[in-house]
């Protein structure tokens, strides 16, 4: 016997109706590429991805074509999500951080049809247009007054040209829930990068579990300014968790630097916010180096790498913002655990507490996870016991666009697929997962495995140490030894013996660093993770002191 409910399909189109239809008058505000403040409303953006989805139905964009976009966080952004998604084509966001050969690569294996662009990434384009011969249209995201006066693209076309004239409503089709919807291509740091295309059923129930209080807890009540860029897997969903529960949401541009941030968070008081360790370092030197305060910020979501327990700290000590510590990947939509506190924690010791935030947390709903030995065995759930992470659920890759790189699933012993994450991870006995390595990155001395990622939190905790990042280098007994990679702050001094003695009685004595080096910078990826590959190849020639 079958449940008498409606059947209505999950559509990201639903989502936009849904925020046009309940808060048509709640704002969207973004920094433009041009330089000032737009602002408008939730109809607004309706209306104009109905003029936009129409734009592109005359363009020829059919059910199942990808369209691409090389863009910041910002309305004309976010209208081009939901038009393409909405009218049941691919939305292709793009990293505009990769190389330009390696966009190319990724435009011609997507089979983008058109591709929108911020007028900060022209070169780009200019560079790659003449290899892309299957790219119909370049669309570039301004008004007739800021279009290049001369540029060598063909087929250049003018964003609010194209939505001049076209209705404001749009007939969104009732196409399958488990149609394709957005595509989003790993950071290909070994070999091509890989497509993860995922569902609109998969994105509205990711959309869903994320908004949840003890998940990111999104509101109406909200100012969210996702500071992770919408090329990175979505901005994790925020763009259609905004439309979901109502929020207000800041896009701030290419302006990512401490001072503009602050000052968007200021005028449009935000509450809430969204991004990669690396772009808090920053904020945070602002903001302290200033004696400045947040006068509405009180919560942010922090991943994309392991959040250092001293920028958790800093952050809830010093200006009262609340560190939701997240983890998951682009093959997850990405949200796969949160570190928020149960019941049994609020009446702990701050040490303790802090315990907690310093974990990627519970699984959400929708999310299970368990950490298998190299034979395959699931391993206990002591806290202590370090395993290879795997997961499933419905917004976790069955496999990668076009099939590239194989099928990525283990099957247990029970005959259900589970996605190897490539991380290495204890959980406790309350079902809280911390990462301790990437496997390629853990580094094995005699047997036993020290946790890079241990080390480097306990390095950043230092006052003088503005980055860190722990490397194995080959050693003739041990098979390898941890060396300690710092970039010191400004005008700080420390020395490689006081950084040693810095791990003293915090770890096992064997886990300690044999060597420090200083660097300038430490080589960062296309979202804002450290390059552990480039690091290892800088040092291959190293030789550890007393080998």
């Amino acid at each position: 016997m079958q449940g008498l409910m409606m059947d209505m399909p999950l559509l990201v189109s639903s989502l936009l109706q849904h925020a046009e239809r309940h808060y048509p008058e709640v704002e969207i505000v973004s920094r433009r590429v041009e330089g000032d403040i737009h602002r408008y409303t939730w109809r607004d953006c309706a209306h104009r991805a109905a003029q936009m989805a129409h734009a592109l139905s005359q363009a020829g964009v059919k059910q199942g074509d990808r369209v691409a976009t090389l863009a910041w966080n910002g309305y004309r952004h976010m209208e081009t999500y939901y038009a393409v998604g909405g009218m049941g084509g691919v939305i292709h966001t793009i990293n505009p951080r990769l190389h330009p050969e390696q966009i190319a690569w990724i435009v011609n294996h997507a089979e983008d049809s058109f591709l929108a662009f911020d007028l900060t990434f022209l070169p780009i384009i200019e560079g790659i247009a003449a290899h892309c011969p299957n790219v119909k249209g370049w669309i570039a995201m301004c008004d007739r007054t800021h279009m290049p006066a001369a540029s060598k693209v063909a087929n250049l076309l003018c964003y609010e040209d194209l939505l001049a004239g076209k209705p404001t409503a749009f007939d969104w089709p009732q196409i399958d829930e488990r149609s394709a919807v957005a595509l989003c291509y790993t950071s290909g740091t070994t070999g091509n990068p890989k497509g993860a295309l995922y569902s609109h059923r998969s994105t509205v129930l990711h959309a869903y579990a994320s908004a949840l209080p003890d998940a990111m807890g999104c509101s109406t009540r909200d100012s969210i300014l996702p500071v992770v860029p919408m090329f990175h897997v979505n901005a994790w969903g925020l763009p259609y968790i905004g439309a979901l529960v109502g929020a207000k949401l800041v896009f701030p541009g290419a302006a990512l630097d401490g001072k503009s941030l602050y000052e968007l968070f200021e005028s449009e008081k935000v509450t809430y916010s969204a991004g990669v360790p690396t772009v808090w370092l920053g904020l945070l030197q602002y903001v302290g180096s200033n004696n400045l305060k947040f006068s509405t910020f009180k919560r942010t979501v922090i991943g994309g790498s392991a959040c250092p327990p001293a920028m958790i700290k800093a952050f809830r000590e010093q200006y009262g913002v609340d560190v939701i510590h997240a983890w998951g990947m682009t093959e997850m939509s990405p949200l796969g655990t949160i570190s928020r506190l149960m019941s049994k924690h609020v009446d702990l010791p701050e040490a303790e507490q802090m315990n907690v935030y310093a974990k990627q947390g519970k699984a959400l709903f929708g999310v299970d996870m368990k950490i298998t030995g190299d034979d395959g065995q699931d391993l206990p759930w002591d806290g202590k016991t370090y395993g290879d992470l795997l997961v499933r659920g419905p917004w976790v890759v069955k496999s990668y666009f076009k099939g590239e790189g194989g099928d990525p699933l283990r099957t247990d012993a029970q005959g259900r697929s589970w996605f190897p994450t490539g991380d290495v991870a204890t959980i406790d006995g309350d079902g809280y997962m911390q990462i301790t390595d990437r496997s390629k990155d853990v580094i094995k001395s005699g047997g036993e495995w020290i946790s890079s990622i241990d080390l480097e939190n306990l390095a950043i905790a230092h006052p003088a140490v503005a980055q860190a990042a722990v490397i194995g280098i080959a050693h003739p007994k041990w098979d390898e030894r941890p060396l300690l990679v710092v970039v010191k702050k400004p005008g700080a001094n420390v020395t490689r013996e006081e950084l040693i003695a810095f791990y003293e009685g915090k770890i096992a004595k064997w886990w300690t660093p044999d060597d420090v080096q200083f660097v300038e910078a430490i080589p960062l990826g296309a979202t804002g993770k450290m390059l552990k590959t480039r690091l290892r190849e800088q040092f291959k020639d190293y030789t550890l002191p007393g080998v």
